[in-house]
């Protein structure tokens, strides 16, 4: 039976800074993927913004990390000429009984380090003449990526340390040995592989992994659930060059406008609570998304968005009930040594990879 040191499972965007930062400390670092390319899921089914470190409880993972990784993410795109662009948006309210919920938002981002510009209707419209609000905030640190070549070169930072990712090698169980871990992994060549250190970064199916972990107790098991976001992308020029995004709801920060590095709009996500992995955005919810654009953009005309994609949130908590924290735990939290598990690293989790990263070699030290 092979053995290597630290197996890190999954190929997502957290996946791949995690096993970056444990080869570069001197590790032999192998991602197993199920499926055959990096990223494919959560981390290429997203908006692609660097989050400035706005609405999360101040002191949570989420602050701290997303505060960390969002400079620590800048520096790293300008070193390693990954494309991306500090932008800003403005987060908008378009009521005057919206006033008080951004005044809130304001005080929580100062709380956690993130300095927000109250602006008045029009100067929020001299810089975006389509806009229609009442007042906004700006955040000049906010911004977009491209998030697969962000990737791209985290994978090749693993393989000039030594790291390598199999492909179509699903992990289907793992035992605790004491001294590691016996793991089970199918795909196009099944085999046994035994490890010293395991990370389970498997996104939307960590907690599934976790539970296929013999020796780890059930109360560090924790129950997923799934908030899929649909995305409806523009015909024809963007209105804004900006990023905007309207006061937050319950699950997400509400349909909001994003561009991409070529200039092109797309509007979500908006949040539909699934049972099933399903990535099909259907036309119909077009009238929601037409409502609560034209709250900010009224001369959004009529036929001009088109189902684009969709992405699935690793939520911990299900709908109705508050969201809740990143959960980071290693041998300190659930006892065994060399294991460490993420659960619900949903958004700000592109953002706050690299600060996730250096959280796990932390944890597998402790």
């Amino acid at each position: 039976m092979d053995r290597v040191q630290t197996v890190v499972v999954g190929a997502g965007v957290v996946g791949l800074a995690v096993a970056r930062a444990l080869a570069q400390t001197g590790r032999e670092v192998m991602v197993l993927e199920k499926e055959g390319a990096i990223g494919t899921e959560t981390s290429s089914r997203n908006s692609e913004v660097i989050h400035a470190g706005i609405y999360y409880p101040t002191g949570s993972l989420k602050a701290l990390t997303c505060v960390a990784g969002k400079q620590r993410l800048y520096d790293y795109c300008r070193e390693r000429h990954v494309h991306h662009a500090n932008c800003g948006k403005l987060i908008v309210a378009t009521d005057e009984s919206q006033h008080a919920t951004l005044r809130n938002i304001q005080a929580k981002a100062k709380e956690n380090g993130v300095e927000l510009e109250w602006w008045e209707a029009e100067r929020a419209r001299a810089l975006e003449p389509e806009l229609a609000c009442t007042a906004a905030l700006w955040s000049s640190t906010t911004g977009i990526v491209d998030s697969h070549a962000f990737m791209l070169a985290l994978e090749g930072d693993l393989g000039g340390a030594g790291g390598l990712v199999v492909f179509h090698a699903p992990v289907e169980a793992a035992t605790a040995t004491g001294d590691g871990f016996v793991l089970r992994v199918g795909g196009d060549a099944p085999m046994e592989l035994l490890a010293d250190e395991l990370v389970n970064c498997a996104g939307l199916h960590a907690p599934r992994l976790a539970a296929r972990i013999q020796g780890l107790a059930l109360p560090y098991v924790p129950a997923g659930y799934y908030c899929k976001g649909n995305y409806f992308t523009l015909s024809g020029r963007s209105p804004f060059a900006r990023l905007i995004y309207p006061v937050p709801e319950a699950a997400g920060l509400g349909v909001h406008v994003t561009i991409d590095l070529a200039g092109q709009a797309r509007f979500g996500p908006d949040t539909e609570w699934v049972d099933e992995l399903d990535y099909d955005v259907h036309a119909s919810r077009a009238d929601v998304f037409y409502a609560a654009v034209r709250k900010y953009w009224p001369a959004l005309p009529d036929d001009a968005l088109q189902p684009g994609y969709a992405g699935i949130r690793p939520k911990l908590a299900p709908a109705g009930a508050p969201t809740e924290d990143f959960r980071i735990e290693g041998p300190a939290v659930h006892g065994l040594k060399g294991l460490v598990n993420m659960f619900g690293i949903e958004s700000p989790g592109l953002t706050a990879s690299l600060a996730l990263a250096d959280l796990v070699v932390e944890r597998l030290a402790a």
